[in-house]
Order: structure tokens, then C-alpha cells, then sequence
């Protein structure tokens, strides 16, 4: 359990670190665009092996339906419900920051569920949450900044955000000691939908309006590092 807290923790401190790096200085939106594709990719590359493909293997494909449809409804669901909030709501900051944590918390239990089976802590995942927390923080936080959200509205977000992210893997660890692989697939493929929805919705337009074309080009570069470390650690 020890562990699963600390794997969990190490996943959650890029978001308080992108929070901090986007209120720390002027980012360019060139510069925004080209992280935030990056990132977008290595979600990718954690929905396909990590994800889906690790869901059907330990609980076959129906509980993975099953999850990824309630993932992408529940996203659908809540990030309408924060562009009808009212002024400065609806914000592509708030959408990203709200996206960390729906598809952020069951992507962490699944960390917990990796160390709780045995199989250790799964580097490609990790690295992926981590990789993909960090534009998704520093775009929030420059959004919510420029759309004019106090400076310490925005630090206490993030940081309840990065602590329900934590506190997500050893609840995964203890759930896995309860529970068999169909609950284990439907949380796999609870995260899928919520990327999946949050990447088309916010993440991947977000990146194309601020860095141009070029964003395709840096959407496959995250994917291949993402990728290529998930087949280095299979």
C-alpha cells in the first residue's frame, strides 16, 4: 500500500509542477500548442496499450466496452455542465483541468491495480500520466490566468486535483485485493472514454489553434516515445 501511494504521488506531482510552471512565466502559444500535442499522443499510446489493450486482457472486452462508454458519457456529461457554468466556466482551462481529473483518477487506480497484482508499477503508464499531467496543467493554468481566475483560485485546484490523483493508486491497490478482472477492465475502460472524449473535445483542438500544423507532427512524436516505452517494458 506504501508503495502504491508513492508510485501514485510521483504520477500526481506533475500537475502541481505544470501548475506551477504555467503561472511561473509568459508561455507562447506556439510553445503551448507543441507540449499539449505531445502530451495528447502519449495519452494515445496509455488508451491503446494501457488502457484497452491491458482491460481486455484481464477482463475481456465487454467490461472495457462497458467502462469506456460510461467513461465518455460521464466526461460528455460534466464538461457541458462546466461550459454552462457561466463566465470564464466554460473555459479551455477549466475543460483540461476537469480532463485530468476524470480521466486522471481512474488512470491511477489502474496504477494501484498493476502493483496490487504483482506486476509492479508499470513504467510506460507512468511515464505517460506524467508526461500528458504536465501540458494539461501548464494550458489550464495559463487559460484560467488569461480568462482572469485568481492565482490562488487556480493553485488550489490543481493541488486538490493532484491529491484525488494520488489517493487514486492505493485505493487501486486495495480494490484489486476485492475484486476479479471484470471491475479491473471496466476501470480500464473507464479512462479510455474519459481521454478519448477529453482528447477530441479540449486537448487536441487546444493544441491545433495554438501551434498549427505542426501539431500532428509532435502528436506522433509523444505517441512514439509513449509506445515505444510500453513495448520496451511489456
Amino acid at each position: 500500500m506504501g508503495a502504491a501511494f508513492g508510485w501514485g504521488a510521483v504520477a500526481a506531482s506533475s500537475l502541481v509542477l505544470g501548475m506551477l510552471l504555467g503561472l511561473a512565466r509568459a508561455w507562447p502559444n506556439r510553445l503551448i500548442g507543441l507540449v499539449l500535442s505531445f502530451g495528447a499522443g502519449a495519452l494515445i499510446s496509455a488508451v491503446s496499450f494501457e488502457l484497452f489493450e491491458e482491460g481486455v486482457k484481464v477482463g475481456g472486452s465487454s467490461a472495457v466496452g462497458l467502462g469506456l462508454g460510461a467513461g465518455a458519457i460521464v466526461y460528455f456529461v460534466l464538461a457541458r455542465a462546466v461550459a454552462h457554468m457561466g463566465p470564464g466556466g466554460g473555459g479551455g482551462g477549466t475543460a483540461l483541468a476537469l480532463g485530468a481529473f476524470l480521466d486522471g483518477i481512474p488512470e491511477q487506480t489502474v496504477l494501484g491495480i498493476g502493483i496490487a497484482g504483482g506486476a509492479g508499477v508499470s513504467i510506460a503508464l507512468l511515464v505517460a500520466i506524467f508526461v500528458s499531467n504536465l501540458p494539461e496543467a501548464i494550458g489550464s493554468a495559463v487559460d484560467m490566468r488569461a480568462g482572469g481566475t485568481a492565482v490562488r483560485q487556480i493553485r488550489l485546484l490543481w493541488l486538490g486535483v493532484a491529491v484525488a490523483c494520488a489517493l487514486a493508486t492505493p485505493l487501486g491497490y486495495a480494490l484489486a485485493r476485492g475484486t476479479g478482472g471484470h471491475f479491473q477492465a471496466a476501470i480500464n475502460g473507464f479512462a479510455a472514454g474519459a481521454l478519448l472524449v477529453m482528447l477530441v473535445d479540449s486537448m487536441i483542438p487546444e493544441a491545433t489553434e495554438k501551434s498549427g500544423r505542426v501539431a500532428g507532427l509532435a502528436t506522433t512524436l509523444g505517441f512514439a516515445v509513449a509506445a515505444g516505452l510500453s513495448t520496451a517494458t511489456a
